[in-house]
């Protein structure tokens, strides 16, 4: 059966891509494992200084070399010091290129008659400041808002949070992490009182059992996924279960696939625990001494939940998820007996109506198994941008957060907020601002009539797209961005053209909690800023100079390594000095000389934990951490006689979220994302085609796409990425949203497929 091949003369997207790589001087290196190929660039080019840097794209982190030659970039290399011992994916080796694509911004815009014309800086700023000051003036501090993303730099989103909510006054900051991460940040702060995952990457060298759900590592996280295969390669003993509606490249490599159907992890992990009860699993001094039990708003025992288990046998459970029973009561086996198990998820399980509740059940079964606070034990979240944790999560630059955990409607926490940053008590807002669906609903009815979005791409990467691209019309955008066009800045009434990667500098922070340092080594083009200088401008602009008068990334880091002394997020440690010589550090680091930390919660180990247990959750009041009982729901949007398929969306290896960056590289653009996997049994139903065109439609939108005929994907479910423009499946994915995290449900929706060329 076809599988990832396409039209170009035969190849498969592998061969293609090693050729194509080879021809534009790039090498593999390494194992090869699915698509966890591992890139180098063939030296050409002498290289007059290297750089220690990180790579921009996902949230693995990994340590990369930089090297400069007269003033540009010529060369990236994996660093072989730095937790990726020097390995990097075909994306971390285009760092180098994606400085000099083309559609760069090089200079403002203005709209003037329905165009963007080009404008000076202060033409510009001079129009935001304007019509920010107007509307706040008439229709008060709501009325504006900033939208940013995790692939900001820490110090940008912390001066942004701090500006709009302690300077303007509106909790109208949000951005794309609640798009991919707020339901792990929701699940983590329920359960451990903490944001962020408590393990470290070394967990992977000692796990013995991997629960891999809703992560297809192999082409989103492939630097960690080699480092899966090693422990695999050399202990070959070590368990893979990969849970997943696909036979991914991940899934391919697992000792046990359990092909769930989308939206069924609730009722996965509640067979799961009744398994671990049934046979006499459960770690009895954990229930005894470290955790707490609860739904909804009222306290619960052990007892309660090994009753409400009961109903979750794998028999009702394999019905309800599709797979077999006998592999569920398998899984559990394995993750429960196992030394140390280790589970890595990410959007799969985030990306869903109950992706809090799903998170907080995988914590639960380390919990109750006693599988966390021990090398290659632990529940761990992997992160798709490059600084959504560190830059957006820990500054709390979300809509109801307050920087290092503190949230908006606790007055101790503002009136903290408003003594550390040196404003008048009341100066922030009570009242949680829109969260992301909810801020472009509030453009379409013109409750919010002006916006700051900086380096992301709504227009493209929001559910149900059409109806929030006719909202962006409505409002007066502001887009900072390193391209145009995108999707986004076509909805622009101000573009202005902001630095990207290695021409500007910063802090990010991956996904184990490692603060690490961005240099600055060559200058951004045309006259393009950082987006910590737009951001000041903005704000001195407004009135607000006082409130930023920090204004370099070294002296922002300076006050916000302060900060977070005043909290238990504390990495007052961690000062530029030691960011600027170390391959980063992991927080909690209170102290100068404290090396950071591998495991929270785990005394001897973690310096906030204290006593001599096992053991200390001391996020949570009691010490305790809770496991939250959850029922598994009923999908959002069922199959019907209409709409009868469920559509799954994700990513490949080669391009990177909208594509605004990788769609734009020589060496990716024969690697076409535009295709819709399909099973035969379904295609041939439907009269459809390897190959030829079909058009996916939801009750929201469509989009055409190629149909790929395999049995990778299980009968009733089709998968499409979320990459392309112009095939623009988010015109059709459902904004419902959970609950909790309020993050929207991509991975699961009602569709049609009906082929273009069928009579």
């Amino acid at each position: 059966m076809a599988q990832n091949k396409f039209d170009h003369n035969g190849l498969t997207r592998r061969e293609l891509l090693r050729w194509m790589g080879i021809s534009a001087g790039m090498v593999f290196v390494g194992p090869l494992s699915g698509c966890g190929e591992l890139w180098e660039r063939q030296p050409v080019i002498p290289v007059e200084a290297w750089h220690k840097g990180v790579c921009r794209f996902c949230g693995t982190g990994c340590g990369i070399q930089i090297g400069v030659r007269d003033r540009k970039v010529v060369n990236v290399k994996g660093d072989e010091y730095a937790h990726n011992k020097g390995r990097l994916c075909i994306k971390g080796i285009l760092n180098r290129d994606i400085l000099y694509v083309r559609d760069r911004a090089l200079h403002p815009m203005i709209r003037r008659n329905g165009e963007l014309k080009q404008a000076t800086w202060d033409e510009a700023m001079t129009l935001v400041a304007q019509r920010f000051r107007e509307d706040i003036d008439q229709f008060g501090p709501d009325s504006v808002a900033f939208y940013g993303s995790g692939q900001l730099y820490t110090q940008e989103s912390y001066i942004a949070n701090k500006f709009f909510k302690a300077g303007i006054g509106t909790n109208n900051v949000d951005g794309n992490p609640r798009l991919c991460m707020a339901s792990a940040a929701a699940g983590y702060i329920s359960v451990f009182g903490m944001d962020e995952p408590m393990g470290c990457y070394e967990d992977i060298d000692a796990a013995d059992c991997f629960f891999i759900t809703g992560s297809n590592m192999a082409e989103c996280h492939p630097v960690l996924w080699e480092r899966v295969l090693d422990r695999k390669r050399s202990k070959p003993g070590t368990f893979i279960i990969v849970v997943d509606p696909r036979r991914t490249i991940t899934a391919r490599h697992a000792d046990l696939h359990l092909p769930i159907l989308p939206g069924m992890d609730v009722a996965l992990c509640n067979a799961m625990i009744h398994e671990f009860i049934r046979n006499g699993f459960i770690d009895e001094e954990m229930v005894e001494n470290y955790l707490s039990f609860k739904k909804g708003k009222s306290v619960r025992t052990s007892d309660d939940l090994k009753r409400h288990v009961k109903q979750y046998t794998p028999d009702r459970v394999g019905s309800m998820c599709g797979v077999a029973a006998k592999d569920i009561s398998e899984a559990a086996f394995r993750f429960a007996s196992s030394k140390a198990t280790m589970s890595l998820w990410t959007m799969g399980l985030n990306q869903q109506s109950q992706g809090t509740a799903a998170n907080r059940l995988v914590m639960a079964m380390h919990l109750l198994t006693g599988h966390i606070g021990r090398p290659g034990a632990t529940p761990f979240s992997l992160t798709g941008q490059p600084n959504a944790g560190g830059g957006v999560r820990d500054t709390g630059a979300l809509a109801h957060a307050l920087p290092n955990g503190r949230v908006v409607t606790n007055a101790d926490h503002r009136h903290e907020m408003e003594k550390l940053w040196g404003v008048p008590r009341g100066r922030i807002s009570s009242k949680p601002g829109y969260h992301a669906v909810a801020l472009f609903e509030a453009m379409g009815r013109g409750d919010v009539k002006c916006c700051l979005v900086m380096s992301t791409n709504p227009a493209q990467s929001l559910p149900n797209a059409t109806r929030y691209r006719r909202a962006m019309q409505k409002a007066f955008l502001v887009v900072a961005d390193a391209f145009h066009r995108t999707e986004t800045t076509q909805f622009a009434d101000v573009l202005l053209p902001a630095a990207l990667w290695a021409e500007k500098e910063g802090v990010f922070s991956q996904s184990e909690r490692r603060y690490h340092l961005v240099p600055k080594v060559v200058d951004p083009p045309g006259e393009a800023r950082s987006d910590l200088d737009i951001l000041v401008d903005l704000a001195k602009r407004l009135g607000y100079a006082d409130l930023t008068s920090a204004r370099t990334p070294r002296d922002v880091w300076e006050e916000w390594r302060k900060i977070s002394a005043h909290s238990k997020y504390n990495f007052f440690g961690i000062t530029y000095e030691r960011l600027e010589k170390e391959r980063g550090i992991r927080w909690p680091c209170p102290t100068e000389d404290h090396p950071g930390t591998c495991r929270r919660y785990v005394p001897g180990e973690d310096p906030l934990a204290h006593g001599s247990g096992r053991l200390d959750f001391y996020g949570q009041p009691d010490g305790r951490a809770v496991i939250w009982i959850h029922h598994q729901e009923k999908p959002k949007e069922p199959r019907t006689g209409e709409f009868p398929l469920t559509l799954t969306t994700g990513r490949i290896l080669e391009h990177w979220h909208t594509m605004t960056i990788t769609g734009k590289l020589d060496a990716l653009k024969e690697i076409h994302p535009d295709f819709l996997q399909i099973h035969p049994q379904d295609a041939r139903r439907l009269g459809i085609v390897d190959g030829t065109e079909v058009t996916v439609r939801s009750r929201r939108g469509q989009a055409d796409f190629i149909a790929q005929l395999t049995d990778a994907i299980r009968l009733g479910v089709v998968f499409a990425t979320f990459h392309s423009a112009r095939h623009l499946i988010n015109r059709a994915t459902n904004d419902v949203f959970d609950p909790f995290s309020k993050q929207p449900e991509y991975k699961l929706c009602a569709v049609s497929v009906q082929s273009k060329t069928a009579k």
